[in-house]
């Protein structure tokens, strides 16, 4: 028996060793995604970081998750996440203006460096009625009662903002959450980047048939055009898969340079034939715009000067990577009325307050199919709703429906013809089969009514 007890004790030595010394990659994809989210609910959302942990880390149910541990340091305005509180760190730092960004090389310095030097203010939002203020005066009963009904609102809901004729009709929110908490908006962030992309194209900097986009580009991705990468049809190889280190979860949270890591990728189909999903395609315009206005700062003002501002989005923060280039894939985190803001924008065709800010025809594309059988628009949205472009039997929501979507259960339903839009936002994994398909229907039936 004491030999037995003294292997015991040796073979945990040396799985101790090992963890301490190279730990594997997905323990520290892990420790990363957790320091990643903690740090953004704290800094931007001003949440406690044990209730985050908890719920937006752990509670959806990945074993290797509920055994990490994180560390606040206000001061610094950093997040350390640890396995068992001792191994593989994960770390995150909070610059203002740029949110939360992963530093997974632990180079805090360099990250710090990136600095928005004078943030451009936004007027917060006054007494007047919602979009020109931030009073929602408007209500509609019939909406009211749908949104409190849990089955239609799905597990987990945050937020549901209902604009119907361009004011708030009916709104809710979750236990813990008002109107006034920053929320993630996951892959929705990719739309908002398109959007930025279309601001750039209305100044006359960028057009959707530039192609030679990058100096490193001089083999064949030299012929992969702005609007293959906007429609999903790059034809770089991408592995979008999250339970696992994937090309997605490596550029997130293990790569400094997340664009640098995208723009990596060979080419597996000649662009434009071949749909791929692609969060590092997000990055990759996100470089790519940047780029294009040639002026470090004047980049990463961009998204308050040219969309957050106008729109008077004052809780917005579109991130950045420890490089400084905007996470165009996946993190942008504004309140669920704010969000609304950005469906009501493009229910009104890119025009706001009577000014257009995006080109004429731009918003059309995001409710029209890229040619290809996967539900997605020529325009960083998707045609089809989460479950709609999953089987191919369509709900019976108006043919004009579009839809920007975000892991665990982000979505913006905007319908021209209805005069609609209907932001959902929440923490409700794919395994839990909501369908905001069904929302969306009753609130369409409610005011045809």
């Amino acid at each position: 028996m004491v030999g037995l007890a003294a292997a015991g004790v040796v073979a945990a030595g040396g799985v101790v060793g090992w963890l301490a010394v190279a730990p594997p990659e997905l323990l520290k994809v892990g420790d990363g995604y957790a320091a990643k989210i903690v740090c953004s609910n704290v800094f931007l959302a001003g949440r406690e970081a044990n209730a985050v942990l908890d719920a937006d880390v752990q509670a959806p149910g990945n074993p290797i998750l509920r055994l990490v541990r994180v560390s606040v340091d206000t001061e610094a305005q950093t997040v350390t996440a640890k396995f068992m509180g001792l191994f593989a760190a994960g770390v995150a730092v909070y610059r203002p203006g740029l949110g939360c960004a992963s530093v997974p090389d632990g180079d805090l310095d360099a990250a710090r460096a990136i600095t928005l030097e004078t943030p451009p203010a936004i007027v917060p939002a006054g007494d007047q009625p919602w979009p020109e203020g931030g009073h929602a005066v408007s209500a509609d009963p019939e909406v009211g009662a749908i949104l409190a009904d849990t089955g239609l609102t799905g597990p987990n809901m945050r937020a549901v903002v209902v604009v119907r004729d361009g004011r708030i009709v009916a709104e809710a929110y979750g236990d813990g959450f008002d109107p006034t908490t920053p929320l993630l908006g996951w892959s929705m962030t990719k739309t908002v980047n398109a959007i930025l992309v279309g601001r750039l194209m209305e100044e006359g900097k960028i057009g959707f048939d530039d192609r030679n986009l990058f100096p490193e580009w001089t083999d064949a991705r030299r012929h992969i055009k702005l609007r293959d990468l906007l429609s999903m049809t790059s034809g770089l190889s991408f592995n979008e898969e999250y339970g696992d280190v994937s090309d997605a979860t490596r550029m997130l949270y293990l790569e400094p340079d997340m664009a640098g890591f995208a723009a990596s990728q060979t080419l597996v189909a000649p662009p434009g034939t071949v749909f791929n999903y692609s969060s590092g395609t997000g990055v990759i315009l996100s470089r790519l715009w940047m780029s294009r206005l040639g002026d470090g700062q004047a980049a990463l003002r961009y998204p308050r000067e040219a969309l957050f501002g106008p729109l008077g989005m004052t809780s917005a923060v579109l991130e950045a990577d420890e490089h400084g280039t905007f996470v165009g894939s996946s993190y942008t985190y504004a309140t669920a009325r704010d969000w609304a803001r950005i469906g009501k924008f493009l229910l009104d065709d890119g025009v706001w307050n009577g000014k257009r800010l995006l080109p004429e025809g731009f918003v059309k594309m995001m409710g029209t199919s890229n040619g290809l059988p996967a539900g997605y628009s020529q325009l960083q949205t998707w045609v089809q709703g989460p479950h709609e472009s999953e089987d191919g039997k369509p709900i019976g929501l108006p043919a004009d429906t579009f839809w920007l979507e975000g892991h665990d259960g982000q979505t913006i339903a905007v319908i021209p013809s209805a005069h609609l839009v209907v932001v959902r936002l929440g923490l409700t994994p794919w395994k839990l089969d909501y369908w905001p398909e069904k929302l969306v229907k009753a609130i369409v039936a409610a005011g045809a009514g």
